[in-house]
């Protein structure tokens, strides 16, 4: 299994990123696709995850009106759409894999890291 992200870069306070996370080795829409960031000075942190056979997804409070996620299942490609960005949001950001929890009708994603088996290299987002 191998993800790989891109799109990360430098941008100015308001505007846009998308990031991409190329997946290998299993299918996307069938896991839980989670981006997470690690900002100076603190914890990797979970941002939002969204499993799309299962109908679940789970954002972080403080982007959920300014990020979406999404898979394209025909490239297999986890996709992060940020806007209104702001500099409190620089950090890298990583893409990762796991499995669904839950039992229908309460399948979830989690924000745990321990529970992500596949991860990217990272791409680097500087707001400024």
């Amino acid at each position: 299994v191998q993800l790989v992200e891109s799109g990360g870069g430098s941008v100015q306070a308001g505007e846009s990123l998308i990031l991409s996370c190329a997946v290998s080795g299993l299918t996307a829409r069938q896991n839980c696709m989670g981006w997470w960031r690690r900002r100076p000075g603190r914890e990797l942190e979970g941002v939002t995850a969204l499993a799309v056979d299962y109908d679940t997804n789970i954002d972080r409070e403080d982007v959920k009106a300014r990020f979406a996620i999404g898979v394209d299942s025909a490239k297999n490609t986890a996709v992060l759409h940020m806007t209104k960005l702001k500099p409190e949001d620089s950090g890298m950001y990583y893409c990762a894999a796991g499995p669904v929890s839950g039992w229908w009708p309460r399948y979830r994603c989690s924000f745990s890291a321990d529970e992500y088996k596949y991860w990217g290299q990272g791409t680097q987002v500087t707001v400024s």
